[in-house]
């Protein structure tokens, strides 16, 4: 995805639970440039899609690529969130009903059992087309149309109905979303829970600070 060399990711569980975290930051980003302007940024986007799709990673780090700057964006929403600095309310509403929904998937073992089953699937179409093939983007945004979509509570997603209407955006658009729930189970996998977040707050910054 990148000629960035792998960098080893820190074995510190704030370290890793501040990346995964950034994960789901940069895909309510996404979401957010996607849904008000059409586009969004290149790196970040294939990041999210290189997470999703590799359902077998082989170590933590290239699950973002193997590198912390593929996740730039997401890093730099979450220091002004820790930062308590201005941050877009969509963005923040978006990256913190993630980790809502990722909850309520938690209480789905079937619907986990789908997502797994479906994904490997969808891996082998990313081998055959490429990653970014709009017909991976197809069959990523229905499968999270078909599970997560299907709870009563869910992200309405909010920008330019234009743009929204507009041909691959809404399959585009849940997609990423799809990245923000993998990467909301990774942060709950590396021991992140809502409650912690506000006691960690000044230890999510000092990482964030050394990954700067």
């Amino acid at each position: 995805m990148t000629a960035t060399p792998i960098q080893t990711a820190p074995d510190d569980p704030i370290a890793r639970q501040t990346l995964a975290l950034a994960g789901v930051f940069q895909a309510a980003a996404v979401v957010d440039q996607l849904a008000r302007t059409g586009q969004c940024d290149e790196r970040a986007w294939k990041t999210l899609i290189h997470a999703t799709v590799d359902t077998s990673p082989a170590s933590f780090e290239t699950i973002y690529g193997g590198h912390h700057n593929n996740l730039r964006q997401g890093l730099e929403v979450l220091n002004a969130v820790v930062g308590r600095d201005r941050t877009d309310p969509a963005v923040l509403r978006y990256g913190f009903s993630l980790l809502m929904l990722m909850q309520k998937l938690r209480q789905q073992p079937q619907m986990m059992d789908t997502l797994g089953q479906r994904l490997t699937r969808i891996q082998g179409q990313a081998e055959h087309f490429g990653t970014t093939h709009e017909n991976v983007i197809a069959s990523l945004g229905e499968l999270y149309q078909d599970t997560i979509s299907t709870f009563r509570q869910r992200i309405v997603v909010q920008g330019d109905p234009g743009l929204l209407q507009q041909r691959m955006m809404p399959e585009r658009v849940r997609t990423a979303l799809l990245a923000g729930i993998r990467f909301a189970l990774l942060w709950h996998q590396q021991g992140g829970r809502r409650w912690k977040l506000l006691f960690q707050r000044g230890a999510i910054k000092k990482t964030l600070d050394r990954l700067n």
